[in-house]
């Protein structure tokens, strides 16, 4: 394998802590232990871009995991070892309890179905997450014989232990020191290969939802729903890469496991893992009816109560499941969260307690050429810096700089300002590291992105309080509100419910005698200079002539349209994109002239909007021939509202009673009356 730039400068950055990603699968399915137990061996011995100190580092991995690994069949073996030798050393989960028969602690290795390990008080406080769910660790394991004839004797010990861990204290302050050495977008391939994907084989947009399925490893109680199809790698992250998180396969779930077991006090999975994930997540069940309540209870505040006490718990919730069709047909014929069990599927409660819904759909299935081949950071140093990275917030860097708009309840402020502070986490983990806009906007929109896809569902289900889906944010005190909608609600040519962006309309020309009725988006933009350009090369004449009138008329109408701004100090570039097989765009003058108005205002006009009217030197609307055709082809293209000269009032008696009732007509009597009536009230 060659080494690329990223590849040199990154192993300069993490010295000891990068290991290359494909040894990693050479051992995958070979031994009874996760990837990261794996990478902890080869980053011990493997930690070298040196070809023949990489040979020899996997003969010593091969070696050792092969002789300290336990196969199923293979329990008695070791112990007899253990036996013969004295004692023996194993690779395994190690978990302790408290025995209070005998006042003292006894280990689990359940590889060797062990139950009853003697273990030193003093290991267990050096080591005290193995009262909490345990972890892997490399056991030297004694055997006293002298203690097994005795009645009831336990006579294997361990004797010492290293947790399978390469990270150290200062962890995190080494890693975010070593990301000073990348940019955004090297760091963002970095942790990308770190979790075994090769970055240049994903599109831009899978490379995102790979980004935001790690946010749950840093952010506190976050709760992320990922549904898709099959084979895309989904449970892969939860189950492979970090110790800290935990996969709960299909099936019953217990409130005890999750929570606490009221029999011992027993703290459950929440309270251990820093992720508790939900793998086909169709398939799972509480076993008590209450299992649901508690665990929504648990998503919105982080507690939960059992009998009288109170409990806190940071575990994150993801559930990640497929779906049976595609994204499209799901849509058609339910909703999004169709495939969760039927006591979460339709309950809009517990759906708005989900920060954030990733789509799985934007993900390739996985394959061979997914797979990276170059370097990347050791999982275990990963995930330690992962968890290290819980503790902190990164709502701060978004004060003064980022404005949500009115459509926002508490609930997705709180949702969107949790995704935006974990994705600035995984791109800058040193928090005085200066944040630029437009990574700062790009996490944002993301996270606006992936809560809509929330509220979307919940409208679907036909709850009036979740009608206004509409997100929006602003950059700065002045900056321009922009619209975030989810790719799978949106066509490309056809009129969304969503304002454009300030200085784009969607209009309709009613054609002529050669030509029908079209559709068309008027794209503008403003900046300091003089007069209006058209973009477009060789524009048809109709449309340049409704152009040049719309110029005219913002000159002469300045103040009724756009206040105490001068027009004239402003260059306008025009650009008309047509969705029909029109092509003229002829009588467009009145949304030519709303586009420059709102483009030199700075404001949006009204989501799921159509104008219609062409308008003459001296300010008068001319009459629009054919009004039913032409709010027929409006809403065929998806509007809700058309706008129209106040002289198609009468025709419009012989709409259809089916379109009538589907779209709003507003009339205008000039172009002021126009504008006022359509901008956006953000």
């Amino acid at each position: 394998m060659g080494l690329d730039e990223l590849d040199r400068k990154a192993t300069e950055a993490f010295p000891g802590h990068m290991v290359r990603k494909d040894l990693v699968r050479q051992f995958r399915g070979q031994f009874p232990v996760p990837t990261y137990v794996v990478e902890f061996m080869l980053g011990r011995y493997c930690a070298s871009t040196d070809p023949a100190e990489i040979a020899e580092g996997v003969e010593m991995v091969q070696d050792q995991l092969s002789a300290r690994t336990i196969r199923a069949g293979e329990e008695e073996l070791f112990k007899a070892r253990a036996r013969e030798k004295g004692s023996v050393r194993v690779i395994d989960i190690i978990t302790a309890r408290l025995d209070s028969k005998s006042d003292s602690y006894l280990a689990t290795l359940p590889s060797l179905r062990l139950t009853d390990v003697r273990i030193g008080d003093k290991l267990v406080s050096e080591h005290e997450r193995m009262l909490t769910g345990g972890f892997y660790a490399e056991v030297d394991l004694g055997y006293d014989p002298a203690i097994a004839q005795e009645k009831g004797g336990r006579p294997f010990e361990v004797l010492s232990l290293r947790e399978i861990q390469l990270s150290t204290r200062d962890i995190l302050t080494k890693i975010a020191e070593g990301r000073k050495a990348l940019s955004t977008t090297e760091w963002r391939d970095l942790l990308l290969r770190s979790v075994g994907l090769e970055p240049a084989m994903l599109t831009s947009r899978a490379r995102d939802v790979a980004l935001l399925r790690m946010v749950p490893f840093v952010e506190r109680n976050y709760n992320m729903v990922e549904l898709g199809p099959r084979g895309t790698g989904k449970s892969h992250l939860f189950q492979q890469v970090s110790p800290y998180a935990h996969l709960v396969s299909g099936g019953k779930a217990t409130v005890a496991r999750m929570f606490v077991n009221m029999a011992n006090g027993q703290r459950g999975l929440v309270c251990q893992y820093d992720v508790v994930c939900f793998d086909e997540v169709s398939g799972v069940s509480f076993d008590q009816k209450d299992g649901v309540n508690i665990m929504k209870g648990y998503m919105e505040s982080g507690e939960f109560s059992r009998g009288r006490e109170s409990i806190r718990a940071e575990g994150s919730v993801v559930m990640v499941g497929n779906f049976d069709v595609d994204v499209q047909h799901q849509q058609r014929v339910g909703h999004l969260f169709g495939p969760l069990p039927p006591e979460m599927r339709n309950d809009t409660a517990f759906m708005d307690r989900i920060h954030s819904y990733l789509p799985g759909w934007d993900i390739p299935k996985v394959n061979k050429a997914l797979f990276t081949n170059h370097f990347g950071i050791v999982s275990d140093v990963l995930a330690e810096c992962f968890s290290r990275l819980r503790s902190q917030s990164r709502i701060n860097t978004m004060q003064g700089r980022v404005h949500f708009g009115g459509a926002l309840s508490g609930r997705d402020t709180n949702a969107v300002n949790k995704t935006v502070s974990g994705l600035l986490k995984l791109l800058y983990p040193d928090p005085e590291q200066p944040v630029p806009d437009e990574d700062l906007e790009l996490s944002v929109r993301l996270a606006l992105e992936v809560r809509r896809r929330v509220k979307e569902q919940q409208k679907r289900i036909g709850t009036a309080e979740f009608r206004n889906t509409q997100f929006s944010y602003s950059m700065g005190l002045d900056g321009v509100e922009k619209f975030v909608a989810t790719p799978e609600l949106q066509s490309e040519d056809s009129i969304g419910a969503d304002p454009l962006p300030a200085g784009q309309v969607w209009a309709i020309s009613p054609g002529g005698q050669d030509e029908g009725v079209g559709l068309y988006r008027l794209e503008v933009n403003e900046g300091p200079g003089g007069g209006v350009r058209i973009l477009n090369q060789s524009p048809p004449a109709p449309f340049k002539e409704s152009v040049k009138i719309a110029e005219q008329n913002l000159y002469a109408r300045s103040r009724e349209l756009v206040g105490d701004r001068n027009p004239r100090e402003h260059e306008f570039t025009v650009q008309l994109r047509s969705f029909d097989a029109s092509k003229a765009a002829g009588q467009t003058g009145l949304p030519v002239l709303l586009a420059l108005s709102s483009s030199l205002l700075g404001k949006p006009l009204k989501g799921g909007l159509a104008v219609v009217g062409g308008i003459n030197l001296g300010g008068s609307i001319e009459p629009v021939a054919n009004p039913v055709d032409v709010v027929e082809h409006a809403l065929s293209k998806g509007a809700s509202t058309v706008l129209m000269p106040v002289s198609c009032r009468r025709p419009l008696v012989d709409l259809s009673d089916d379109v009538a009732t589907k779209v709003q007509v507003l009339f205008y009597a000039d172009a002021a009356d126009a504008l006022r009536k359509v901008l956006h009230e953000g």
